[in-house]
């Protein structure tokens, strides 16, 4: 069963790749660009500390940021997944292409995120991708975070983070924030993977997304393939941006509702159900017809 598939996305990708006023925002590693698989004229870079175009195209930085790219905004034609690419991507680079390393999961500090996230949020973005996970060692910038987080939800913007990669079970100033979906990935079968992080509030108020062997953007004509909750989070990200594409009139609140009350209601679990996004997009249709 493909990614696409496992969520049974093709009904909502049928309908639309996207509106260019759906901005959504992707605070990550720089995207390879120009690259035959992204369409520039969709992509807008937001003025920070670093270029949103890739300068070590074999960073892991560079490499993460394009795949991520890839599962949003590739052409529909390529190897990525490539859910929105009718919406407009706004990149604003958080990781540097210092280190050829490969983590399992890139790593940002909490000001760093903050800071990012207002600027995004200020430039217009209805959604926010975070495929990141927020430094251990530090015990700063964690009420910069919240303020950051609730800056967005009082502009009625939706932010969607993975959960992490250590297998954990807890929370996280990210995970724990009423104005997040929490993202686990789960296996090419439909089941949790045992290295997604999960917890009460991320079983309550997120979703699982495919995150198992996921293939995208590398550089130049490359493909690239993760697998994690950084590569599942985009699912939902995506999804998102093509819900408000196609109901460009629904509330911030009828859009959480649809895609996280289309899967199972009063959850009581850790383990965050599995996006079903076909239901998000028939329960959004009744939402806003009602209203």
């Amino acid at each position: 069963m493909t990614p696409r598939q496992l969520i049974n996305l093709h009904p909502l990708m049928e309908q639309t790749s996207g509106r260019p006023e759906v901005l959504v925002g992707l605070i990550d590693g720089p995207v390879m660009m120009p690259h035959p698989a992204l369409t520039i004229n969709n992509i807008r870079e937001l003025a920070g500390a670093q270029t949103g175009t890739c300068t070590i195209p074999n960073s892991w930085a560079c490499l993460h940021g394009t795949f991520v790219a890839g599962v949003l905004s590739a052409t529909r034609e390529s190897v990525a997944p490539a859910l929105c690419p009718g919406c407009t991507l706004l990149l604003r680079p958080i990781f540097p292409e210092i280190t050829q390393e490969h983590p399992t999961m890139p790593r940002t500090t909490p000001d760093n995120l903050a800071a990012a996230i207002w600027e995004t949020v200020a430039a217009g973005a209805r959604v926010i991708n975070l495929s990141l996970a927020l430094e251990t060692h530090t015990s700063q910038g964690h009420y910069q975070l919240k303020d950051a987080l609730d800056f967005a939800a009082s502009r009625s913007t939706i932010v969607v983070s993975a959960t992490g990669n250590q297998g954990t079970v807890g929370g996280s100033t990210l995970t724990q924030h009423p104005a997040v979906i929490p993202v686990a990935a789960y296996s090419q079968q439909g089941r949790p993977l045992n290295l997604s992080n999960i917890g009460a509030s991320i079983g309550r108020n997120g979703l699982g997304a495919p995150g198992e062997e996921i293939v995208s953007l590398g550089a130049g004509n490359s493909s690239h393939m993760l697998t994690g909750t950084s590569a599942a989070t985009p699912f939902v990200t995506g999804t998102i941006a093509l819900l408000w594409s196609l109901f460009p009139a629904a509330t911030t609140a009828q859009v959480k509702m649809a895609i996280t009350s289309s899967t199972a209601p009063g959850r009581r679990t850790v383990v965050p159900p599995l996006l079903n996004a076909n239901t998000a997009r028939t329960r959004l249709q009744h939402l806003v017809e009602r209203n």
